[in-house]
């Protein structure tokens, strides 16, 4: 383990994260809402320390490891969380662990919130929080490799402990800091966009930019504490659906599709095409359970709702314009269910993605054939190319450890004092990063004691890394030389 490269490595990230405090600082001064020091003394307080971690090991040129590079994410996540937390303390005045869970929250784009009266905040404390969502969406690791190289410093190892074993081989362009810099100019892109669209169907400049920040990043972050119901516009509604669901979509493809200008490239992607026909699919049985239970007085009403809560929680976004744990019948269960699936790999969504599942039912097919035909070769294929054996051993990993996981993390919530929906929904809030859960944390966590806090966050962290790059720091052979 290169421990001075470490810390080298994850006190540059700090500074870096330090310039996170001025536009914020900026929005404070135009409107004029004296929080401008809060935000300069958070800028001061980070930059300092981390300049004074930087200084003894300035010097380190040592090249990553590939497990020096799963702690440095892993470190710079956490410290993340609490660096970010201090524009809370100072200008809200909240506790260290309601701050720190704001702030873990953001940059994990989970959503989940402990802070009641939105409408009534400064807006630079507003606006940075939706930054906040902005930055983890991408991954701030991703940005950082972009910039790292030029430092000096390789990357590679800290992109593949970032992203997702299924994809993290995948190069856009040959060299790692060329991708990481078409990444971001098409998430920019689509947050440009996303904020004009918001803006022509009537918000305001500032909810406009807000919006667009937390939608591209499917966080669900809101200036508004009823959050996209506040506007009560079906544009508005269906914009965010479609910047959710672009949100939720691997972003090499809208690479690929930007380079050969030809959108017929996401029908022909199997993950997309079934992450489309989950959508579809999901939001016909909602909008027919909530037609059936006259939930809503007209069909057109039940559609509406049923859509957008769809994609809000397939992409793990987690905006709202109704609580969808009061919703009759199976409609709970159903979209719990789709948090887990989550969005495509690659994307700035949560969950376990798209196309571990895809390969999890057609692991099953291969052995349920296989049970019928003793003999024959099966090979497990997306789309015309063969997955390899050790890819689809990854996965049911995963898919195990998430599970469990996720089973551990409601007892513990239980265990706690919260019932069983409650737990359940705490944890599917904070693991799958949807944001609004079930039970006592269907819209916030304000009321929750702070161990669950503590656990909510830890979870959210668990569920942004994807759960292997925070859990193999807790193994014995990750610490052996």
């Amino acid at each position: 383990m290169h421990w001075r490269t470490i810390l080298r490595i994850t006190s540059l990230l700090v500074v870096i994260f330090s310039f996170n405090f001025i536009p914020p600082l900026g929005v404070s001064l135009f409107y004029g809402d004296g929080q401008w020091g809060t935000f300069g003394l958070s800028w001061l307080i980070v930059a300092v320390v981390g300049v004074l971690f930087w200084l003894p090991v300035r010097d380190d040129r040592k090249e990553l490891m590939v497990r020096d590079g799963f702690l440095v994410v892993a470190l710079f996540w956490s410290v993340l969380g609490l660096v970010g937390s201090l524009p809370f303390m100072f200008g809200l005045g909240m506790t260290p662990t309601d701050a720190v869970f704001e702030s873990i929250s953001g940059f994990t784009t989970t959503g989940a919130t402990v802070i009641v009266g939105l409408d009534d905040l400064p807006r630079s404390i507003l606006y940075y929080r939706q930054q906040l969502q902005w930055l983890g969406g991408m991954g701030v690791v991703v940005l950082a490799v972009a910039i790292l190289p030029m430092l000096g410093i390789g990357g590679m190892q800290l992109y593949r402990a970032e992203v997702s074993r299924v994809t993290a081989d995948e190069k856009l362009t040959p060299r790692l800091m060329h991708t990481a810099r078409a990444l971001w100019a098409i998430y920019l892109t689509l947050t440009v966009a996303c904020a004009l669209a918001y803006w022509l169907a009537g918000m305001t400049p500032f909810d406009a930019i807000g919006h667009a920040y937390s939608t591209v990043a499917t966080a669900g972050y809101s200036t508004h504490d009823a959050s996209i119901g506040y506007f009560n516009s079906v544009t508005i509604e269906l914009i965010a659906v479609v910047f959710m669901l672009l949100g939720g979509m691997n972003f090499a493809l809208h690479f690929l599709v930007w380079r050969s200008r030809d959108p017929r490239v996401y029908l022909r992607t199997p993950e997309a095409r079934v992450f489309l026909g989950l959508f579809l699919a999901a939001t016909v049985v909602i909008a027919s359970a909530l037609v059936f239970m006259s939930t809503y007085e007209s069909v057109w009403d039940a559609v509406r709702y049923a859509l957008f809560q769809t994609a809000s929680v397939l992409t793990t976004s987690g905006f709202s314009t109704a609580v969808f744990a009061e919703w009759p019948l199976y409609i709970p269960l159903v979209l719990a269910s789709l948090s887990f699936i989550g969005g495509c790999a690659g994307s700035t969504a949560g969950g376990m993605k798209v196309i571990r599942i895809m390969l999890l039912f057609k692991q099953g097919a291969r052995e349920v054939n296989a049970t019928i035909h003793p003999h024959a070769v099966y090979r497990v294929k997306l789309g015309d190319r063969a997955v390899p054996e050790q890819v689809v051993q990854a996965v049911w990993g995963f898919y195990t450890v998430y599970i469990l996981a996720a089973l551990v993390l409601t007892g513990l919530n239980m265990a706690m004092g919260l019932d069983m929906e409650s737990a359940f929904g705490a944890t599917i809030a904070s693991l799958n990063l949807l944001g609004p859960g079930l039970g006592e944390v269907a819209t916030t966590f304000a009321l929750q004691p702070d161990p669950i806090k503590w656990m909510a966050s830890f979870a959210m962290l668990l569920g942004r890394l994807e759960v292997f790059t925070l859990l193999i720091l807790f193994t014995f052979a990750f610490w052996r030389n």
